[in-house]
């Protein structure tokens, strides 16, 4: 027996989940749980060594998701919008802190996610990475520091097998940006502009997505006033940094009560 608290990552057949599983392989603080896919997905009832290449490792890949999360402590998840809400009711079932990477999730999503977080501690994040929310906290700084004299632009590139546009990522930016200056997001946000639009609308905050080849992320804030520019800008190479972001995301949680938290509650620099 271990006393390192156990976790279970979802969709572990994914670019994350494998890269979860890679990382929990090596954490001393840490121990992998179980392992949960979709019903009818081939590692189902397979070894999960096996389905990655690999020895076997003792751990089966299951599409029961209440019994594996009520074999663990955390619930690490980077899969889609629909999968994610339902996590979030079954990981508040088991007391489990439930880390979500997942990005795409809308306002009836996120009313779900809150909910289940009157149960359980929730870390959700649009990236988990140290240095992008830290970024995050300099946009919204800035932000507050200059007036609406200056535009603000954010660019995002990714990979192209990434389904959502603008990544979560930038969106948490555009967030930070609109409460620096004190305005709803969805109120001034402007999205790939296309065909005859018309002039800029003062205080709107831009996003454009780029998506090519095997781009980890990139993000990019501009400021853009007459005659100066200021680039808040961070680019990830490395897709292990999220892994080990999310596993300190769900280490963090398990003395806390319950509640909907971020990476800069996770990292000590929430408000």
């Amino acid at each position: 027996m271990t006393d390192k608290p156990g976790v279970v990552v979802t969709g572990v057949s994914g670019r994350m989940g494998q890269m979860l599983v890679r990382e929990l392989e090596t954490s001393d603080r840490l121990r992998l749980a179980a392992a949960v896919e979709r019903t009818g997905h081939a590692w189902v009832g397979r070894d999960l060594g096996a389905c990655m290449g690999g020895q076997d490792s003792g751990v089966m890949v299951t599409d029961d998701a209440l019994e594996a999360f009520s074999k663990a402590q955390a619930v690490i998840d980077f899969t889609t919008p629909a999968a994610t809400v339902a996590f979030a009711e079954l990981a508040a079932q088991a007391r489990a802190v439930h880390v979500i990477g997942t990005t795409g999730l809308d306002e009836s999503d996120l009313a779900r996610i809150a909910a289940a977080a009157r149960h359980a501690v929730v870390v959700r994040a649009g990236n988990m990475s140290l240095g992008v929310n830290l970024l995050t906290r300099v946009t919204r700084q800035v932000a507050a520091a200059l007036d609406e004299d200056w535009d603000i632009e954010i660019v995002e590139s990714h990979h192209n097998q990434k389904v959502d546009a603008p990544s979560g990522t930038a969106l948490m930016l555009g967030e930070a940006a609109a409460a620096g200056r004190g305005v709803d997001l969805a109120e001034v946000s402007d999205r790939g502009r296309d065909g005859i639009t018309g002039k800029r609308a003062r205080g709107h905050i831009g996003f454009h997505a780029l998506r090519g080849g095997d781009v980890v992320g990139e993000h990019e804030v501009i400021f853009a006033a007459a005659g100066e520019r200021i680039f808040l800008k961070h680019v990830a190479s490395d897709r292990g940094l999220f892994a080990r972001g999310a596993l300190k995301a769900a280490l963090w949680g398990q003395d806390k009560a319950p509640g909907e938290y971020d990476m800069l509650d996770v990292l000590g620099l929430g408000n």
